[in-house]
């Protein structure tokens, strides 16, 4: 019995010592790969951090299509029917959701058709935008 084991801890030992390895080669490819003392090097930082949050703000201006089903000012959610929601990783669906700011209510009806942004917010998936 005892041999089994030990290959088992050398089995664990050696998928934990890849995963390490694989996590290291991603931020040698993204961070390490300049040198910060540098005005070339810090220019490389410079230019992944926006290239990083370009591609974070794309990603939460994402807008979709929907249409409200029920408003509920009292609780300040919104029930709507939607398209994908790709910043979300959810597809096309109903769901309740907050809203940022309750007087976003205070125009929507039933059967309206919208174009909204939601976000995780506090981990609660809210409405952050209604056009």
């Amino acid at each position: 019995m005892k041999p089994i084991k030990s290959h088992i801890n050398i089995g664990l030992l050696a998928l934990a010592l890849s995963f390490g390895a694989q996590v290291s080669a991603l931020a040698a490819e993204t961070h390490a790969d300049h040198d910060h003392s540098t005005p070339e090097g810090m220019q490389k930082h410079q230019e992944l951090l926006q290239k990083d949050t370009l591609a974070t703000q794309a990603a939460s201006d994402t807008m979709a299509d929907g249409e409200v089903r029920k408003v509920d000012k009292s609780a300040a959610k919104v029930t709507i029917k939607h398209g994908p929601l790709p910043n979300l990783g959810m597809g096309a669906m109903t769901m309740v959701y907050r809203v940022a700011d309750p007087a976003m209510l205070d125009k929507l009806k039933a059967g309206d058709k919208i174009r909204f942004q939601a976000d995780s917010v506090n981990g609660a998936l809210t409405v952050t935008k209604i056009e």
